[in-house]
């Protein structure tokens, strides 16, 4: 399992850095082909496109950094070095989507003259690029991380597609409002996709409790026989597949190897609910409350 898991972060990690090669590459064509062209949808596109290259390159050390064994000082490993490379990633792209909105309004109010021939080969080139970057990371596109990577650059696909739908339309009809209304096109799309992975990756960073039913946790532990109650849960994620969970439960008293047992059980039923980590504290009446999360000190 850990050999099989190797290979794919080195195949994963070899796929991000041709990508980000790709989309330099991609990035500076556009810059130039969009200051030469006039068009306002071209430049915003490279943006994206740089935005996405540094996405790229910072998924491949967050996976790299991934892979650390866990250590004195880090006990739970590296693996949230993927989420906040997914939490910057998608916030930048916010910021990126709200500068755009404000630059196509900017442009919608002053037109100005666009060479739609250029604006055409140009997108068409990122089109292709970005089209064979996203069929590259299709496959491992499950991981908060790469997923954020992959949407980048799927979000960069359509706007290309969009471009040149708009160089077309210029070039046919001289219509300059297509430029600034496919930037805003692009610009909503690229905010609707990024809040997505900014809210999740925000969630596993405060710890939030991922989807789980702690009542239906709560009465499965209580029918394992000679537990009286179950409280004091407390469940997060280290990684976005890494789920803990630690609880108390309230025993009849007992012998230690009795209680083993238990807590054997306990961890047995729990792993039901897709829990990797468990922490079982066993007491006899020591709690005064019995709620389901704890909400103070000796509650």
């Amino acid at each position: 399992m850990g050999h099989h898991h190797h290979h794919h972060a080195h195949k994963v990690k070899g796929r991000l850095l041709f990508s980000f090669a790709l989309n330099i590459v991609i990035t500076l064509a556009e810059v130039v082909g969009g200051i030469l062209s006039g068009s306002l949808a071209l430049l915003s596109d490279s943006v994206h496109n740089l935005g996405d290259s540094m996405s790229l390159l910072a998924s491949y050390f967050a996976v790299k950094i991934g892979e650390r064994k866990a250590n004195e000082k880090y006990t739970f490993g590296y693996r949230r070095a993927e989420i906040l490379v997914a939490f910057v990633n998608s916030a930048v792209l916010v910021g990126v989507s709200l500068l755009l909105l404000v630059e196509a309004y900017r442009r919608y109010k002053n037109p100005k003259p666009i060479d739609g021939p250029l604006m055409l080969v140009v997108a068409l080139i990122g089109l292709f690029a970005n089209l064979f970057s996203v069929l590259l990371l299709h496959s491992h596109a499950h991981g908060l991380n790469v997923r954020s990577a992959y949407l980048h650059l799927l979000s960069d696909t359509l706007s290309s597609v969009a471009v040149v739908a708009g160089g077309i339309a210029i070039i046919k009809w001289n219509v300059l409002w297509i430029d600034p209304l496919i930037t805003v096109l692009i610009a909503l799309y690229i905010l609707r996709e990024a809040y997505e992975i900014l809210r999740e990756s925000i969630e596993v960073l405060m710890e939030a409790s991922p989807e789980l039913d702690l009542r239906a946790i709560k009465t499965e532990l209580e029918s394992i026989p000679r537990v009286k109650n179950a409280h004091h849960f407390h469940a997060w994620r280290v990684g976005e597949d890494e789920v803990h969970l630690e609880c108390h439960l309230d025993v009849e008293d007992m012998p230690l190897s009795e209680a083993q047992k238990i807590i054997d059980e306990a961890e047995k039923r729990l792993r039901k609910f897709g829990i990797t980590h468990i922490t079982v504290q066993l007491e006899v009446d020591r709690c005064r409350g019995k709620n389901i999360i704890c909400t103070g000190k000796n509650d």
